[in-house]
């Protein structure tokens, strides 16, 4: 502890509203007492708020830097007076000082959970329904596809585009209007007499589903660290059963009401949801916002500085490749190999949807500070799901086709809540661009698979997209290897 000569402390001594050196009173301050008849005062390092306890008790705005400069002074000062709330501005006391998330309760969660799903749904809907859709808009057959390639090319530029603003926007506001945004390409869809509407009214509704991906790190927000990983995966449970409900709800709704009953349902209970949310949703408002030209130009450098974003990125595009590749094809294979209609293989993507219970146990193995060795598990068990994928069609076993898909989906699905906690972990300020970017690079990833498995399975069979799945499986593992290479490469301290 550090004595100042009262020259220095009559310097200060008025700043703690004390008029004079000697026979001035400083109230209970550890470690900032000015003794009554003392030539030298004791000082610890300079709090950011400091109350006067002597006559009127007046603040005074210079007292931090004459402190400071005092510090500055005498270096070896001991830093032991702690902040001291003012009058106007209290500061919570006890163990932390810092204001916690409140948390969410179980209905929140399941709001959460239910929008995310609903908004990812939308992408999906139109995928079993490609042959009734392109004949009632008299698509050719060749260009059935586009439907779907429209769509994603929308969640994509939604993606980079639009979840960005997260960090920009009041996110209550972002939601709702992407929300209504999909309202209105839904009824654009159901409405649709021609296939150029129906495209573009296609793109509008991949675009607005993005609202799922801002409503993930608004989760975040509010949780607190401690449950951060749980919450994240009751969630992200909710968005990929979403995305394996979408086809076998489509296929049912459009065998007994037609294909645009599909889009009407869906538009209403957005319409409904996003009141919802409206109602329940608290207001977060980002802080040091520096406007959408300038958000959107920080993208790259957050590419290059975040380590973590490009591994994380790379482990679930591989892991999202390999789903991706199974789901495009297994459907052909259903049909082919084993006799199945569209109703069998509705079933078959309600059975592999079991899957998504993996959600909420990645997010607690999260918390437990078992993130590593649990991102290898996962990479493992998508392996392993192609070996059994690939072993059952073999043996003509569908009992062992619907295990293989529930593994693979549980494995992706564990990887995904590793890696979202993780990266939401990072830097608060920028969760928005981080998830963007983020998905961005999965769907890159998963577009470019859905792809090469449609031309691997007609020309090499279900074999042939194994070893695609389980390649994709390796390259996650390989990568992964290198964090321990890394690790044991670092001086030992």
């Amino acid at each position: 502890m550090s004595k100042l000569p009262c020259a220095d402390q009559r310097q200060l001594a008025p700043s703690f509203g004390i008029g004079k050196c000697d026979g001035g009173r400083v109230g209970q301050h550890r470690g900032a007492k000015v003794a009554g008849s003392s030539t030298y005062c004791t000082l610890g390092a300079p709090p950011p708020q400091l109350e006067g306890h002597c006559g009127r008790g007046r603040q005074h705005a210079g007292t931090r830097a004459k402190v400071a400069r005092l510090a500055r002074v005498y270096p070896d000062t001991v830093p032991e007076i702690p902040h001291v709330p003012l009058p106007q501005a209290p500061v919570p006391t006890g163990p932390s000082s810092a204001a916690a998330p409140p948390g969410l309760s179980s209905g929140q969660m399941l709001l959460f959970a239910v929008a995310c799903g609903l908004c990812v749904a939308n992408i999906y809907f139109a995928q079993p329904l490609l042959g009734p859709i392109a004949a009632a808009l008299q698509l050719p057959a060749g260009l059935a596809g586009l439907i779907m390639t429209l769509t994603q090319l929308g969640y994509g530029a939604g993606l980079l585009l639009l979840v960005p603003l997260a960090d920009v926007m009041e996110n209550r506001r972002l939601i709702v209007l992407a929300m209504g945004g999909a309202v209105i390409g839904l009824a654009g869809i159901a409405l649709s007499d021609s296939a150029a509407s129906f495209l573009a009214a296609s793109f509008i509704v991949g675009g607005c589903a993005v609202a799922a991906q801002v409503l993930v790190p608004l989760a975040s927000h509010l949780a607190p660290e401690a449950t951060r990983g749980k919450v994240v995966g009751n969630i992200m449970a909710g968005l990929l059963g979403g995305i394996m409900l979408a086809r076998p709800f489509s296929s049912i709704v459009a065998a007994a009401f037609g294909w645009r009953a599909v889009f009407w349902i869906s538009a209403a209970l957005m319409a409904l949801v996003a009141l919802v949310l409206w109602r329940a949703l608290p207001q977060r408002r980002p802080h040091g916002a520096g406007g959408y030209a300038r958000t959107m130009a920080s993208l790259p450098g957050i590419i290059g500085r975040t380590p973590q974003l490009r591994r994380r990125a790379f482990y679930q595009g591989m892991m999202f490749a390999a789903f991706q590749a199974f789901w495009t094809a297994v459907p052909l294979l259903l049909a082919r190999e084993f006799g199945m209609g569209q109703g069998g293989i509705a079933l078959f993507a309600l059975a592999g949807a079991a899957g998504a219970l993996a959600a909420p146990w990645a997010g607690r193995l999260a918390d437990r500070g078992l993130t590593q060795p649990a991102t290898g598990a996962a990479m493992l068990a998508a392996l392993l799901s192609f070996i059994i994928g690939a072993v059952s069609v073999h043996f003509h076993s569908l009992a062992g086709l619907v295990l293989a898909a529930v593994l693979l989906d549980g494995a992706v699905q564990l990887c995904q809540v590793l890696s979202l906690r993780t990266l939401f972990m990072l830097a608060p300020e920028l969760r928005g661009r981080i998830n963007g970017l983020f998905m961005t690079l999965i769907f890159l990833c998963a577009a470019a698979a859905s792809g090469l498995a449609a031309a691997i399975y007609t020309f090499h069979g279900w074999g042939g997209l194994s070893l695609l799945g389980a390649a994709f499986a390796v390259a996650a593992l390989l990568f992964y290897s290198t964090e321990f290479r890394r690790r044991s490469m670092l001086p030992a301290t």
